[in-house]
């Protein structure tokens, strides 16, 4: 197939939709002789901050000399950044090639796959197929049924920040997601813990007495801020000294942090990881989307927050940034999110809102989003295109002004492009 029937044949109608549970992805691999045993893998779950923290220990152990795999989503460009290798994503023709392979086995199945099901076996296809070292593998969804927890004990379970998100498919609680998430955590593994709420945390301890694992919890204390500006997170952590990091949200030295205590925990392990290594890997780390600066004069800045929990760690690092200066927001959001909670939270900081549709069938339409949002109290106006929000609101900030874009990774891709020129 060409790329772009490759594209077509994956995103498929027939494998639309959520249908948690392990079976037809067990099934799917089984056919291909079971890559995902070839491999070692961390293992990250959590609500926000996963793929900013699987960016860092990838590239912690790029760092280190390991042929590392990296498997997150959704994609910002391009379908093939869902899976990488030393930070290069998987070529078009080798995604052409061993999606020809699995084709005749997905399409055997009666119990056909979800699209992020097949994606996933494919990925497991690819890492094996390339001998990757070590795969830092992120959930797609939950936890315990997510089609990633096909795996055995990995090196390294990690859970990120735990928040309300998905509720009709996790619990409508945070220790009710907490357990679904906690499902990662299996027989006698180790497991590197962001420091949550006393019910979150209660929850991840009592599995991992049931299943004697090894608990350890970053201690954010430790995680000493020196500066931060609108190029990088200054700060110290433990005995790491005078750490840079290029990721500018004031929750992004946290999610670093935890990067570390999995990294401690696979060098204990036996994987050779340097302090050098850990400096060194934070230093360089790229993770574009996650408040994101595009430009300056006006500033401009892309976040994906997407959830309640999110917005508000967003919008503490606004604060840190901007200070009491009013935001124009371009915002994007899937009519399914708690979208007044969303809206709610950063409403204070805003002097306007302008909204856009992201191109997916689950968002929200910009004339609805833009409605709710003037019942708040604040200005909104609604874009046929996200080039047109984009372009409105740089207008509007004026030179001196901040447009932060966020509701959405969906829109992150088009957002860049539409302010990049690309």
């Amino acid at each position: 197939m060409s790329y772009e029937s490759t594209l077509e044949y994956i995103q498929n109608v027939k494998w639309v939709g959520s249908k948690l549970g392990l079976s037809r992805t067990r099934e799917l691999l089984a056919s291909l002789g079971n890559p995902e045993k070839e491999l070692k893998f961390v293992h990250i779950g959590g609500t926000n901050g996963k793929g900013s923290t699987a960016s860092c220990i990838a590239s912690i152990l790029r760092k280190a000399g390991y042929k590392t795999g990296l498997y997150t989503s959704p994609y910002l460009y391009r379908f093939n950044e869902r899976m990488q290798i030393n930070g290069e994503q998987i070529s078009d023709e080798e995604l052409e090639e061993l999606t020809d392979k699995i084709r005749p086995f997905a399409d055997a199945m009666t119990d056909v796959p979800t699209e992020f099901e097949l994606i996933t076996a494919l990925a497991m296809e690819y890492f094996s197929k390339n001998k990757a070292d070590i795969v830092v593998l992120e959930v797609g969804l939950g936890g315990a049924l997510d089609s990633t927890n096909v795996i055995d004990t990995p090196e390294a379970a990690v859970i990120t920040p735990i928040g309300l998100d998905h509720t009709e498919y996790l619990g409508d609680t945070t220790a009710k997601i907490a357990e679904t998430k906690a499902g990662i955590i299996k027989q006698g593994g180790h497991v590197a813990v962001y420091s949550g709420e006393k019910d979150v945390m209660d929850v991840i301890s009592k599995r991992c007495r049931e299943v004697g694992a090894e608990m350890r919890v970053v201690d954010n204390d430790q995680v000493l801020l020196h500066s931060i500006d609108l190029d990088a997170c200054r700060f110290d952590y433990k005995g790491y000294k005078n750490i840079a990091l290029p990721l500018v949200g004031t929750y992004q030295p946290y999610n670093a942090a935890l990067a570390i205590t999995a990294c401690e925990i696979l060098r204990d392990g036996g994987w050779k990881i340097t302090d050098e290594n850990i400096i060194d890997g934070l230093n360089s780390v790229k993770w574009p989307g996650r408040f994101e600066v595009l430009r300056k004069n006006p500033a401009f800045v892309l976040d994906g927050a997407h959830n309640p929990h999110g917005i508000r760690a967003t919008a503490k690092s606004l604060k840190e940034h901007f200070k009491d200066q009013k935001l124009t927001f371009v915002v994007g959001v899937m009519a399914d999110k708690d979208v007044e909670g969303m809206m709610n939270t950063i409403a204070p900081m805003a002097k306007e809102f302008i909204t856009v549709t992201p191109d997916n069938p689950r968002a929200m339409d910009a004339d609805k989003l833009a409605e709710i949002i003037r019942g708040l109290g604040v200005p909104a106006t609604a874009c046929g295109t996200i080039k047109d929000g984009v372009d409105l609101a740089i207008s509007r900030a004026g030179e001196d002004g901040a447009v932060v874009a966020l509701g959405s990774l969906y829109f992150s891709g088009d957002i860049r492009n539409a302010v990049l020129g690309k």
